[in-house]
């Protein structure tokens, strides 16, 4: 289930934001990006929509993820 950005509060879409750039696995560049920079970089995406806020319900998590690759149907 895909969740609207407006639809959290700003302290816990922060938190989500947070935890997903902390994670491992999600640093691919070969320069390295300093965590307010990485926020901000998807803070825009969702607010642009390329990325999407997306509740698992088997997980009973939360996930950012790119949009085409939920439209894709790889999401499952």
């Amino acid at each position: 289930m895909i969740i609207p950005p407006d639809k959290l509060s700003p302290e816990v879409l922060a938190a989500v934001i947070e935890e997903f750039v902390l994670r491992e696995g999600t640093e691919y560049g070969a320069a390295d990006i300093d965590l307010s920079t990485k926020i901000a970089q998807v803070k825009q995406q969702l607010a642009d929509g390329s990325a999407l806020l997306v509740y698992s319900e088997l997980y009973e998590s939360v996930n950012i993820m790119p949009a085409d690759q939920f439209n894709a149907g790889t999401h499952e």
